[in-house]
C-alpha cells in the first residue's frame, strides 16, 4: 500500500497527455545529448591533455548561453513557445549533424569542435526557456507542476547514467563521430512527439516594449522578487564555483585512476545514477516541502563528497563518492528551477528562466576555465578539494539569507488564512 501510494505520488504528472509524450520523446534525446557531450570532452582531453582546454571545451558551449539568454527570454514570453522549441529542437538536430560530418569526414582540428560547440550554445539560450516555460502548458493540472520539473530533472539524470556509459564503449570500438551521429537521430524521438501534442492555442500579447526594456524590466522584477533574486544569486555562486568540478572527469579517468574512455563513461555514468536517485527523491516530496532547506542541506552534502573525493586513488570508493555528489548537485538545478517557475508571474516567467539559463549554463563555462587553469598550478585534487570548501561556504552564507526569505513566505501565508478566516467569521 505505501509503495502504491509513492508511485501515484511520484509519477502524478503523467495523468497529463501531453506531458507523457513529451517525457518519452525527451528521455532519448537526451541519452544523444549525453553521449555527444562525453565525446567532446573526451576528445578534446585526449587531442590536447590539457586541463584549461577542458575548460575552454565547456566555455565554448555553454558561454553562449549566458550572452544570448536574456533575448531568449525575452522570445519566449513575446513569441509562441510551442514553435520556438520545435525550431530549437531542429537546430540542434542539424548541429549535431554537422559535428558529426566534421569527425567523420573531414581532418578536423579541436578549434572547430569549438565553434561547432558555440552554435549548439546559441541554440540553447532560446530554447531553455520556451522550453521550461511550455510545462505550464502541456501540465493540465497546476498542482502537478513541481512534480513535472522533478521528473525533468529525472529525465535528464536517467539519462546522464546511461548516455555516458553507452558513449565510454562507442568511443572506443566506433569513434567520437559515431556518437554524435547518434545524438542528431535522437532528436527525431523529441520532435515527434512535440508534433503529437496538443497545446492551447496561442494567444500574442500586446508588446509595446522593446527588447531591452524588456529584458531591464526582468531584473527589476527579480530586484522586487527577493524570494527567486537570491535563489538565482544562490545558483550563481554554485554554478561558478563549485559545479564545473564534472570538467576534470577525464584527468581522473586517464591520469590518476590510469583508465580509458569507458572509465571516464562510468564515472559520469555513476554521477547520473546519484543524480537520478536525487530526482525520484525530489519527485517523490509532498506538496509544501521545504525547498529551500533541502537546496542548502544537499549543498552541504555536495561539498563534503567533493571534498572526500578529491585524493581517493581507489576507483570502487571514487565511484560511491562520485555518486554521492550526483545526488546533491541535482537538486541544485532541479529545487532553484522549480522555486522560479512556481514563485514568478505567469507574463515573467520566461524571463526569469533566462536570468536561471544565464546563472546555471552562462556561469558554469567560466567556472570551468577557473577550474581548469588553478588546476595547472595546484593540480586536479587539490582543485577538487577546493570546490568541496567552496560549496561548504556557500551553503553557511546562504543559509540565513534563505531562512529569512522562507520567514517571510510564512508570514505571508498566515496573514492570508488569517483574512479568510475573518471573512468566514464575518
Amino acid at each position: 500500500m505505501l509503495i502504491s501510494r509513492m508511485n501515484i505520488n511520484t509519477f502524478r504528472a503523467f495523468r497529463s497527455r501531453n506531458y507523457k509524450l513529451y517525457f518519452s520523446g525527451q528521455s532519448v534525446s537526451l541519452i544523444g545529448t549525453w553521449m555527444q557531450r562525453t565525446a567532446v570532452y573526451w576528445l578534446v582531453y585526449t587531442q590536447t591533455h590539457s586541463t584549461f582546454m577542458l575548460g575552454l571545451a565547456v566555455f565554448a558551449t555553454q558561454f553562449p548561453s549566458f550572452i544570448f539568454s536574456p533575448v531568449g527570454g525575452v522570445v519566449s514570453d513575446r513569441y509562441n513557445r510551442y514553435r520556438v522549441t520545435i525550431i530549437t529542437q531542429t537546430a540542434s538536430m542539424i548541429q549535431a549533424f554537422l559535428l558529426a560530418a566534421l569527425v567523420i569526414f573531414t581532418r578536423y582540428t579541436v578549434w572547430e569542435i569549438f565553434a561547432i560547440s558555440v552554435i549548439l550554445g546559441i541554440i540553447n539560450a532560446f530554447d531553455l526557456p520556451a522550453r521550461q516555460s511550455m510545462l505550464n502548458e502541456m501540465v493540465e493540472k497546476k498542482e502537478d507542476l513541481p512534480n513535472a520539473i522533478a521528473l525533468n530533472s529525472s529525465m535528464g539524470k536517467l539519462a546522464w547514467l546511461i548516455g555516458p556509459a553507452i558513449s565510454g564503449i562507442v568511443l572506443e570500438k566506433l569513434g567520437a563521430g559515431t556518437c554524435f551521429l547518434i545524438n542528431a537521430l535522437s532528436y527525431l524521438a523529441v520532435i515527434t512527439s512535440l508534433l503529437l501534442i496538443k497545446i492551447p492555442p496561442f494567444v500574442p500579447h500586446l508588446h509595446s516594449n522593446k527588447v531591452m526594456k524588456e529584458f531591464t524590466e526582468g531584473f527589476v522584477y527579480l530586484k522586487k522578487t527577493p524570494s527567486i533574486g537570491i535563489v538565482l544569486l544562490f545558483i550563481a555562486f554554485v554554478s561558478l564555483f563549485v559545479l564545473p568540478f564534472t570538467t576534470l572527469l577525464p584527468v581522473y579517468a586517464k591520469v590518476i585512476f590510469k583508465g580509458n574512455a569507458s572509465t571516464y563513461g562510468y564515472l559520469n555514468s555513476l554521477i547520473g545514477l546519484g543524480s537520478l536517485v536525487g530526482a525520484i527523491f525530489l519527485a517523490s516530496l509532498k506538496t509544501g516541502a521545504n525547498l529551500k532547506n533541502i537546496l542548502v542541506v544537499n549543498l552541504l552534502i555536495l561539498g563534503v563528497a567533493l571534498a572526500l573525493f578529491s585524493h581517493i586513488t581507489n576507483f570502487p570508493i571514487a565511484l560511491f563518492f562520485a555518486m554521492l555528489a550526483g545526488f546533491a548537485m541535482m537538486s541544485q538545478t532541479t529545487v532553484s528551477n522549480t522555486i522560479i517557475q512556481t514563485g514568478s508571474s505567469a507574463e515573467m516567467r520566461g524571463r526569469s528562466l533566462s536570468f536561471f539559463a544565464m546563472a546555471f549554463f552562462g556561469l558554469q563555462p567560466l567556472g570551468g576555465l577557473l577550474i581548469g587553469t588553478v588546476s595547472q598550478y595546484i593540480g586536479t585534487p587539490n582543485t577538487i578539494l577546493a570546490q568541496g570548501i567552496a560549496a561548504i561556504l556557500i551553503a553557511v552564507i546562504f543559509l540565513p539569507l534563505l531562512r529569512k526569505e522562507m520567514l517571510k513566505e510564512k508570514d505571508k501565508t498566515t496573514l492570508v488564512e488569517l483574512e479568510d478566516t475573518s471573512v468566514v467569521i464575518e
